[in-house]
């Protein structure tokens, strides 16, 4: 068999009915119209990123503004005899800041057997060291200060 006589070769060049560029580019959203929208969504996008990260940054500055505390269990002496708990930790708090510590009494389950809110009064001291017996109500094994507030 033979071709055909009137098909065209396979290399030949595109007939004039072929989609020009400036077609190809508006049919694929290449245009200077998208461009230009592109750029301004990306711009204004990340000038809503830089507003959002600023408000941040100063909020988490000015969160930082309150006095710190913090508090460290030390030890404990066990006065079972005396249904009691003898709790010893260091607490830092700004001077001249009140503040209230709870105090708690376990027994060998972990069970609280004993418990008591502490108020610190204000100090020129930034460092202190305290002590504080808590009563119990079953044989406790261990003291461990809970935590303390600002009052």
């Amino acid at each position: 068999m033979t071709a055909p006589q009137n098909a065209a070769p396979s290399n030949a060049a595109p007939s004039n009915d072929a989609p020009s560029n400036d077609l190809l580019d508006e049919r694929y959203g290449r245009t200077r119209t998208h461009r230009t929208r592109d750029r301004v969504l990306l711009i204004g996008g990340a000038i809503a990123f830089a507003i959002v990260l600023v408000a941040w940054v100063v909020w988490a500055g000015l969160d930082g503004q309150k006095p710190q505390i913090e508090v460290t269990d030390t030890g404990h002496r066990l006065m079972n005899e005396n249904r009691a708990v003898e709790v010893t930790w260091t607490l830092s708090v700004p001077p001249g800041n009140e503040t209230a510590c709870a105090v708690q009494a376990f027994n060998e389950d972990f069970t609280v057997v004993g418990w008591k809110i502490i108020e610190v009064p204000a100090s020129d001291r930034h460092l202190r060291s305290l002590t504080e017996t808590v009563r119990v109500a079953q044989e406790a094994n261990t003291g461990l200060i809970y935590g303390c507030w600002l009052t």
